[in-house]
């Protein structure tokens, strides 16, 4: 089994080489690399994931694989909402804004409808998928 972990830093690594793009399961793919605090370590983390541009932000998806439980990268950004993303080769200073419902759908249906497997995900878990905007600062 892979550890997520150098799962993780391989993506980071080809990101970075790559001015922002990745092969395999995220080719072609909106990828960023969020850097977050965490909230017991206070320690910053870089965890690279899809996004969806919306209007001037990014939405991210924290659907963990369809696990039961929200991913700790959800849990640090609630806790500490400023953050900052690799995009392509720019870094941008963002803040994080869980979205309620009525912004939320909309922005989730597109996202299944155009990377199904998000879809999968959300039929693994009975947890609504939170859905985080990322707003510039």
């Amino acid at each position: 089994m892979v550890d997520v972990s150098d799962w993780n830093q391989q993506i980071i690594e080809e990101f970075r080489a790559n001015e922002g793009r990745v092969g395999g399961p995220f080719e072609g793919a909106p990828l960023l690399l969020l850097h977050h605090t965490g909230r017991k370590s206070g320690t910053e983390r870089v965890t690279p994931m899809m996004y969806q541009a919306v209007d001037d932000g990014y939405a991210v998806f924290a659907s963990y694989a369809g696990a039961d439980v929200h991913p700790a990268w959800y849990h640090n950004m609630l806790a500490n909402p400023d953050v900052s993303a690799e995009i392509g080769t720019d870094t941008v200073a963002l803040h994080a804004r869980d979205l309620p419902a009525e912004e939320r759908d909309p922005i989730w249906e597109k996202q299944k409808k155009d990377y199904p497997g998000f879809a999968d995900y959300e039929s693994k878990t009975d947890r609504t998928i939170p859905v985080v905007l990322l707003e510039r600062r």
